[in-house]
């Protein structure tokens, strides 16, 4: 059983602003710098194989501040990419709230399910029987979470910046 451990990055400077990143780099902030040094100290004694990162800076500059008391590299890939949000990426979120139609350029529900089932077999296939420590977004590691326990995206907990969720993989 391959044992995954999912992050969401910390807080960026785009996240602190309520600005829609989507898949843009994005760049930690003081806070997010902060909330990734705590929770790899939190981390450093428990015993970590891999750790894996969306290609995006916000997440890989996360997880090197996770690993750097593991002494482990980050492996990238694109599976943990956050949702596409088209012609929406770069607005402030809050103005988005009262529009009635979703862009069609938008990531959809299906494509972003599909990836997340794609990233849990790559996970158990790559690395069978160990721990794993994967950094990803908001919305991806929601859809993760969704294949994972076939449940609607909607019935799954909002995850906050640094937050951790443990899966286990069969």
């Amino acid at each position: 059983m391959t044992t995954l451990l999912l992050v969401r990055h910390g807080e960026t400077v785009d996240n602190a602003n309520k600005i829609m990143q989507g898949q843009t780099q994005g760049q930690l902030n003081a806070a997010g710098i902060a909330e990734a040094q705590a929770l790899a100290k939190q981390l450093a004694s428990e015993h970590i194989d891999a750790f894996v990162s969306s290609d995006l800076r916000r997440s890989i500059d996360t997880c090197a501040i996770l690993a750097k008391p593991h002494h482990q590299q980050v492996v990238t890939t694109p599976l943990l990419r956050e949702r596409d949000w088209g012609s929406w990426t770069g607005r402030y979120i809050p103005s988005l709230q009262y529009l009635n139609e979703w862009p069609g350029d938008v990531e959809s529900l299906a494509h972003l399910k599909a990836r997340a089932q794609q990233f849990l077999d790559w996970t158990k296939e790559r690395y069978p029987g160990q721990i794993v420590l994967a950094v990803g977004h908001g919305i991806i590691n929601k859809a993760i979470q969704s294949v994972y326990y076939n449940r609607p995206m909607n019935e799954i907990e909002k995850m906050t910046n640094c937050d951790l969720r443990k899966l286990e993989l069969q």
